[in-house]
This record gives C-alpha cells, sequence and structure tokens, in this order.
C-alpha cells in the first residue's frame, strides 16, 4: 500500500510539475537523496552495529543455556526472536549522523568519488598507470574503427545528445560537478541497488555500490574524455584494487588476532588494543597531515573567476612568494650541510626540493585549464604566467641539482671543502638570500616600487669589489 500510494502521489505531482514547466530534475534529487540517505542507514547501522551486538546476545544465549561450551550451537541466533534493542539503534544513529557530519575522512571519500565523476577538467588526484593506458589507447582505437563503420550522420545524432557546461556558464565556486540528469541517474540508481540487497540480506559496501553507478553515469555521459581518461580509470583501479586490498588484510588480520587471543589470552587482548589505538593516532596524524599538503597546493590560480592581467599578477604573487622563500631557504641549508658534510639533512632537504618540484608540476597540470578560463582579450595574462612559471620551475630545477650534486659529494665520501671555498659560498648565499629576501617583500607585499634596484641587482659588473672571486659570482648570482 506504500509503494502503490507513493507511485500514485509522484506521478500527480510530476504532472503538475510538466505542466508548470518546472524543473523536474529538483523533485527527482531531493527524493533520490533521502532515498539513498535511508538506504544508507539501513545498510551501515548493520554494519556499525551487526557484530557487537550478536556478539552481547550470544553471550546472553550462551548463559541461558547452562554454559557448557561442548554443547552449546549458534543456531539460536539465527531466530526470528531476536531483535535488537531499539535504544542501541536510536544511539548508534546519533553517533552515524555526528561522525558523518564532522569526519573530514568523509569528505575525503566524496571528493574522490566526485573528481572522479566530474564533467569538468580538473586536477587528477590519481596517476596513470600501464594498465590504464593499455585499456584506453585498446579503446581510442576502437572508437577510431567504429567512425569509419558508423554513419556519419548518426555519429552528428549522436553528438548534438551531449551538450557540457563551459567554464565560462561555471563560474561559481561550489558549482555541481555533473548535471541534473545525471545526479537523478546516480542517487535512484545506487539508492535501489542498496535498498535491493539489504532487503535481500546480501553483504554489500554501500560506498562501492555508489562509486560505481557514478562511474558507470560518468563514463555514459562522456564526463571522461581523452584528456582525462587515463587518470581516472586509473583512479578506478586504485579504489576497487583498495577494497580488495583491505579485504585480504582483513582476512589475514582476523587470523592472526584470533590466534593470538587463543595462546597469550587477556595479555594478548591488552597489547591488541594498545596496539589498535597506536594505529588509529599515526591514521589520524596521517590523515591531517595530507589534508594540510593539499590545502598548501590549492592556489589561488586553480579558481575559475581568474579572468584579467590584474587579477593574475595578484593571485601568482603568493605562490611566487611562496616558491622564493622555500628556494632561499634551501638553498643556505644546503650550503651549511655541505661545508659540514652533514648527509642526513642533505638526504632530508633533497626530499623537500624534490617535493616542491613535483608542486610547480601540478600546478603546469593546470596550465591549459587556467588558459581557458581568461578573457579573449587577456592574452598578456597568460603570458606573463607561463612565464612566470617557467622562471619558478628553472630555480627549483637548478635549486634540485646544486642539491642533488651536494648529497651525492657526501653520499660518495669525497673530501670536505677548503675553508676558503666555504666561506667563498656563504658570501654567496649571504648575497643571494638578501635578493632573495627583498623578491619575497615586493610580491608578499605587491609593491613594485622598487623593482628596477632588484633587477640592476642581476647586471651588476663581475669586477666590482663586491664579488672577490672573479667572473664566475655572475654565474652563482643568476
Amino acid at each position: 500500500m506504500l509503494l502503490g500510494g507513493s507511485f500514485i502521489f509522484f506521478i500527480i505531482l510530476s504532472f503538475v510539475f510538466i505542466k508548470l514547466q518546472l524543473n523536474i530534475f529538483k523533485i527527482i534529487i531531493g527524493v533520490g537523496t533521502f532515498g539513498l540517505a535511508l538506504s544508507f542507514a539501513g545498510n551501515d547501522l548493520v554494519n556499525f552495529i551487526g557484530v557487537p551486538i550478536a556478539a552481547i546476545q550470544s553471550i546472553e544465549i550462551f548463559k541461558s543455556s547452562g554454559g557448557d561450551p561442548n554443547t552449546f550451537m549458534m543456531t539460536p541466533l539465527a531466530s526470528s526472536d531476536i531483535v535488537a534493542p531499539m535504544w542501541i539503534l536510536f544511539i548508534s544513529g546519533l553517533i552515524m549522523v555526528f561522525t558523518l557530519w564532522t569526519s573530514k575522512k568523509a569528505r575525503t571519500v566524496i571528493e574522490t568519488e566526485m573528481s572522479l565523476s566530474s564533467q569538468d577538467a580538473s586536477t587528477e588526484k590519481f596517476e596513470p598507470n600501464l594498465l590504464s593506458k593499455w585499456i584506453v589507447r585498446f579503446f581510442v582505437n576502437l572508437g577510431n574503427l567504429l567512425s569509419y563503420i558508423v554513419p556519419r550522420s548518426l555519429q552528428v545524432k549522436l553528438d548534438r545528445r551531449f551538450d557540457k557546461v563551459t567554464s565560462i556558464e561555471k563560474t561559481s565556486s561550489d558549482a555541481p560537478m555533473f548535471d541534473m540528469v545525471r545526479a537523478s541517474v546516480n542517487l535512484t540508481v545506487a539508492s535501489s541497488l542498496i535498498a535491493l540487497g539489504t532487503s535481500l540480506k546480501l553483504p554489500l559496501s554501500t560506498t562501492y555500490v555508489t562509486f560505481m553507478v557514478a562511474m558507470g553515469t560518468a563514463f555514459a555521459d562522456r564526463a571522461w574524455d581523452r584528456e582525462s581518461a587515463v587518470y581516472r580509470v586509473s583512479g578506478v583501479f586504485h579504489v576497487i584494487g583498495g577494497w580488495f586490498v583491505t579485504a585480504g588484510c582483513a582476512f589475514l588480520g582476523a587470523f592472526i588476532i584470533a590466534y593470538l587471543l587463543k595462546i597469550g589470552g587477556i595479555i594478548s587482548f591488552v597489547l591488541a588494543l594498545i596496539a589498535l589505538a597506536i594505529l588509529l593516532l599515526q591514521n589520524a596524524r596521517s590523515h591531517r597531515r595530507k589534508i594540510a599538503e593539499q590545502a598548501t597546493k590549492k592556489l589561488q590560480l586553480e579558481k575559475s573567476d581568474i579572468r584579467s592581467l590584474q587579477q593574475v599578477t595578484e593571485a601568482s604573487a603568493t605562490q611566487i612568494a611562496e616558491v622564493i622563500a622555500k628556494t632561499n631557504l634551501f638553498y643556505q641549508s644546503v650550503i651549511d650541510d655541505l661545508v659540514k658534510m652533514d648527509l642526513t639533512n642533505l638526504a632530508n632537504h633533497k626530499k623537500l626540493i624534490k617535493k616542491l618540484n613535483k608542486e610547480l608540476d601540478s600546478t603546469n597540470d593546470n596550465l591549459y585549464k587556467f588558459i581557458r578560463n581568461l578573457d579573449d582579450t587577456s592574452a598578456k595574462a597568460s603570458r606573463y604566467y607561463i612565464i612566470s612559471l617557467g622562471y619558478l620551475q628553472d630555480i627549483v630545477e637548478n635549486l634540485y641539482n646544486i642539491g642533488s650534486n651536494a648529497h651525492n659529494h657526501v653520499d660518495n665520501n669525497h673530501k670536505p671543502l677548503r675553508e676558503s671555498k666555504g666561506k667563498h659560498l656563504f658570501l654567496v648565499g649571504a648575497q643571494l638570500s638578501d635578493w632573495y629576501a627583498e623578491i619575497y617583500n615586493m610580491y608578499k607585499r605587491l609593491d613594485f616600487t622598487n623593482i628596477d634596484t632588484v633587477i640592476k641587482k642581476t647586471r651588476q659588473d663581475t669586477a666590482d669589489d663586491k664579488y672577490p672571486y672573479g667572473s664566475g659570482n655572475r654565474i652563482y648570482t643568476h
């Protein structure tokens, strides 16, 4: 009766919306969101409290049967008379709501799914692997073959079915990653599958079902094109592979813990709890560190509202100042470590410089999207950004070469530098530090009145008394 009444009600509601020329997809998305939330709650609540409630009830059944382990059977647990206490269900539901509302890990899972199904070209979270390259290349070749077989008129009709929202229309930072049609399909199909599987008492993952539905609609909706397919196929393999690896680890971990509890008793139980607490703390710290690193990578240049030269200058100033400051710090540290023959610090600074280089590479990957968002009259803005990014990459790449050579020098047990050479390097470092400090202050304060003086410092005569060791100083300063 409930299903029949809902069916009639929503038919009438849809008819009214269509007659009034209102957006029916808003109703579908609203109902679908409620249905998906209900399906998630019904399935995840079982996963959350099913095992502990079964453990408590099995203990009660064991006690009521006399407590003889030789004759006790687990069949009473399958009785339909056993029902979970309502107060436990209610408290567990509140915990789930609070956790989903406040958990940053839940947001990370959602961001991963949304980025893999997004219609917009954005920074890809996964690196391509050999399998994803083979798959994409195979289907690209298959598509080229089919283009010769399928009539041209049919191809034109099919292409007209796909209208993507342009970057100019999507100016809001919180704009949806796909249209309402795909959102409606995602919600209704995922909620239906989860509800069906839960009613049939099938062990399923709500996240897996929702993820695969989103990937299917993204593929059918041409959200994956040749620019992003290899990255997103790799992302799907990473996610699915992670689930299978987790299942294997859970199986092996359960066996190990059960065996330790069997031979160690209460001591193994206490040690297992301590180990679990340590692992949870380390995992939480690692996740917070990862979130902080991702936050620093969200440069202002990635915003879609940057369109003019002035906006590009202001937005890139933060990036330039940050790279200059890190370069100055790393260069001074490498010189100091080289003179002191400190291999450990040289290795650490080499890794940090390489990490900075990767951050610039990720910014470079967004170059096409950034230039595409600019106004047609802002050619100077794109040229300015390309040149400035190129200079920053040159600086960091040369810094990495310096750090790598210094590390190899110490790692290969070469002789320490003479005291005079060390003093010369410190002098170069001090002069370069002063120059970098002026550049940093300019871009940090957006005050370029002193820029001519800073530029002249790079063109000073090498015969000047300030440079006591000849023309090689021009190379060092550059």
